[in-house]
């Protein structure tokens, strides 16, 4: 504590409501918290219990291939809820009444602490909740809590352009984390270089820290908290304090490359101007400088010195990356700004400040982690891997607000705990360049604007969904509602703050509204409709399979089959205008077909993959990113597979892991997959010999990320020699991978269902994109792993591939 109340003045209780705060505290099974001066941050693990579905194969009905019913799926969950440490003695009491009497093994378990209030509130949190305290170092923790982050959380970190659009640059995950400087600004300041999870060391510090502001501030104005001293110097206007060096040499000092602007002295106005004396009972004034340019000055000079040495250190031991975490950043958008440009004009670029969305959370995440290793609550971690839980998680506080919400009592993380390790998808050219999005909505004022109202319009449609997929459910109207209530709010808060969880892009929305759709019992919305859709096709499926073979011309068989893929790919519940046509019951294949764009497609390498399919290349092993249940996988994809099979390719067909609107699972691809084989002989003796097989993606979204995909699935891809990627539908091969380019071969196929963003691409409602990619090699120079022609938003006419 900065103040000198004691633990028994300090505030006692607090209102906390356990739904929005302190979760799932009846299943937490392991605490440990970081208490500093002015933050404290809780860190637990808990099993959140949910609904899903569950399809069996019914071998009984013949006209039924499965039977879909509901479940109960246990979700391992990390919960990080930060907090003034001023209520620490409050939510220990709320903790513990909510604890009391289910974990009877509280009292032999060993809480982890760390952070400088770790000796200070021992005594109390060991009173309160009947455990063992056991300290950890802080600066270990540190770097536990950072690796963890930078290694599991997509955009957690990025570079702050104060005046830029947007404000946050975000860096997707950096593969290789490793050498980096972390630079923790609290009371003091500690630079750490990291060299490996295990490898760090103390280079160097600073006493001239956030105690040293908040020190010097309180004497040379009335602020009486960090924060308020912050507010002072966000309004301050430091060139009325500091000494420039236009006030020096009259402008710029361009020998020696000191622009007009820059402090040459930091309150060296001070010193010249007339202090108040009295001479020969004469009272002479001095200049009155105002509190928030004081203050401003101070920041500025204290954030200077902070990212001058920082680049020093960083030159000298050869690091590019300087992490920038501590109370003392706290998101606050000019102390972001004044270190960036210290580093920026120091190093010339060369050098790249960072810093972390979560970074207040590193010391917790560290301590916690520290003791699930030794307790075994997290072993073999390494089997797993987390996904940030959008619907529980706080988001960056928009600059203009951010001390303002800083000032609220509670900031939450929740992560998610997968039940496969995902890895880096091994046939792109670049991993360490490839972002899986096409358009950054927080660059793209237009497509944002569009995109959010777009959800928002939609949400009373996933609503009415939602209580259909669960009619019987008393609460389901009661449960939709609370669904759609929170999720129009945090459409809304990114309407002010984009940038609040990452980059915006239409996989995060879609996302966001499923994590939030789970949180309340909705997991698979669209199941009995995927069921009723399945039976259909299955039953139309041998009359295709004969329409195809009824095609002697293999090119004309080719394009029929390219054809069909599309059409499949038109049913899908994902796009507004197609969902109001699939629910009139009156949309067929053959009508889907109709509807395809005539050819030269809008993007057209039809010509191309035909050519080198007609001059006799066969692939030793084709990937096949599946979208949709129901007419896109039974009538479209497998009949392409069909054919692939036939040349003589093994064919793996990778589908969803978790389920998400109509797209097809992994659970019941498995059983489709028998049905498929029982009515087409090729099908059959494929699936019999593994020459056709089925994997999970590691996914769960209608996008694809192919950052994160199922370690077994890469293995696979790996051992069989896979060459060609065929990725289909909006979400996977327009809003994302677009522009992602592999070693091998690669086919994207999708039919624009949005009439939008099909006229932002140059096209119309069902315009097609058919774009065939050969394989390329590596070249580090930079862009070069995107695509020389027009982008999606660019507005032209594609062409034929040459």
């Amino acid at each position: 504590m900065f103040a000198s109340e004691t633990v028994e003045t300090r505030v006692k209780s607090i209102q906390l409501p356990d739904e929005n705060v302190f979760k799932n505290l009846k299943t937490a099974r392991r605490f440990a918290i970081d208490i500093g001066g002015s933050l404290a941050k809780l860190a637990y693990t808990a099993t959140v219990q949910r609904k899903t579905s569950r399809v069996l194969e019914d071998d009984k009905d013949a006209d039924s291939i499965y039977q879909v019913s509901d479940t109960n799926e246990t979700v391992v969950r990390l919960h990080f809820v930060k907090f003034e440490t001023k209520f620490i003695e409050g939510c220990l009491d709320f903790i513990q009444s909510h604890i009391r009497g289910v974990h009877s093994s509280l009292r032999e378990m060993c809480l982890k602490v760390t952070g400088g209030g770790g000796y200070k509130y021992e005594e109390l949190i060991s009173r309160k909740l009947a455990v063992k305290v056991d300290r950890e170092d802080e600066i270990t923790c540190l770097i536990k809590g950072c690796n963890f982050l930078l290694k599991n959380i997509p955009d957690e970190s990025f570079i702050y352009q104060r005046h830029g659009s947007p404000e946050y640059k975000f860096q997707g995950v950096d593969l290789n984390i490793f050498p980096y400087l972390l630079v923790n600004i609290g009371s003091g300041v500690s630079l750490i270089k990291v060299e490996s999870d295990n490898q760090f060391d103390r280079i160097g510090g600073t006493a001239t820290g956030g105690g040293t502001f908040w020190g010097l501030g309180s004497l040379l104005t009335k602020a009486k908290t960090f924060d308020d001293l912050l507010l002072l110097a966000e309004k301050g206007d430091h060139r009325e304090v500091d000494m420039l060096v236009k006030d020096i040499y009259g402008g710029a000092y361009s020998l020696i490359g000191l622009p007009a602007d820059l402090i040459a002295s930091s309150f060296g106005k001070a010193a010249r101007s007339p202090r108040k004396s009295s001479h020969n009972n004469i009272e002479e004034t001095q200049t009155q400088f105002k509190e928030e340019d004081l203050a401003r000055s101070l920041l500025l000079s204290i954030s200077n010195d902070i990212g001058q040495i920082a680049y020093l250190h960083a030159r000298l031991h050869g690091l590019k990356k300087i992490y920038f975490g501590g109370y003392f950043i706290r998101g606050h958008p000019l102390t972001m700004h004044t270190i960036t440009y210290a580093i920026n004009y120091w190093s010339k670029g060369e050098i790249q400040p960072l810093f972390l969305r979560h970074e207040g959370y590193l010391g917790a995440i560290g301590a916690f982690l520290k003791g699930a290793e030794e307790d075994g609550t997290l072993q073999n971690a390494e089997k797993y891997s987390w996904e940030e839980n959008f619907a529980g998680s706080s988001g960056l506080a928009q600059s203009s607000r951010v001390l303002q919400t800083q000032n609220s009592n509670f900031d939450m993380l929740e992560l998610d705990r997968l039940e496969k390790a995902t890895l880096p998808f091994p046939l792109l050219l670049d991993p360490d360049l490839y972002q899986p999005d096409t358009v950054d909505l927080t660059q793209d004022t237009q497509a944002r604007q569009y995109w959010l109202q777009c959800f928002i319009d939609g949400t009373k449609k996933q609503e009415e969904q939602a209580i259909k997929s669960q009619s019987q459910e008393e609460d389901a109207v009661t449960r939709a509602a609370m669904f759609r209530e929170q999720y129009l709010a945090r459409l809304e808060a990114l309407k002010l703050n984009p940038c609040a969880f990452g980059s915006l892009n239409v996989r995060g929305l879609l996302d966001m509204r499923s994590h939030i759709l789970k949180e309340f019992n909705f997991t698979d919305s669209y199941s009995q409709q995927k069921q009723l859709e399945n039976e259909q096709a299955l039953r139309c499926l041998a009359d295709r399979l004969q329409t195809l073979d009824g095609i002697s011309d293999p090119g004309d068989r080719a394009l029929e089959l390219a054809r069909g893929l599309l059409a499949g790919n038109v049913f899908d519940w994902g796009a507004k205008e197609v969902a109001d046509i699939m629910e009139t019951g009156e949309l067929r294949f053959e009508d889907a077909e109709e509807k395809l764009q005539v050819r030269p497609w809008l993007l057209d390498d039809f010509d191309a993959w035909l050519g080198k399919r007609l001059n006799g290349h066969t692939y030793h092993c084709a990937a096949i990113f599946c979208d949709n249940s129901g007419a896109d996988i039974i009538l479209g994809v497998f009949p392409f597979v069909r054919d692939l099979l036939k040349s003589g390719s093994k064919v793996i067909l990778c589908v969803n892991s978790r389920p998400t609107l109509n797209d097809v699972t992994y659970q019941e691809l498995l059983i489709l997959l028998r049905r498929v084989a029982a009515i087409c002989p090729v099908i059959c003796e494929a699936a019999e010999t593994n020459q056709l097989v089925v994997m999970a993606s590691g996914q769960g979204s209608p996008c694809l990320d192919l950052r994160y995909i199922d370690e077994d699935l890469v293995s696979m891809l790996k051992s069989e020699g896979t060459d060609l990627v065929v990725i289909e539908g909006m979400g996977r091969a327009i809003h994302t991978n677009f522009d992602a380019r592999f070693t091998c071969d690669s086919l994207k196929v999708a039919v624009l269902k949005n009439r939008w963003l099909a006229q932002r691409f140059g096209g119309d409602m069902f315009s097609v994109v058919f774009r065939f990619e050969e394989g390329s090699r590596l070249n580090k120079q930079p862009g070069t792993c995107q695509d020389e022609r027009t982008g999606i938003y660019e507005n032209k006419q594609h062409g034929t591939s040459q």
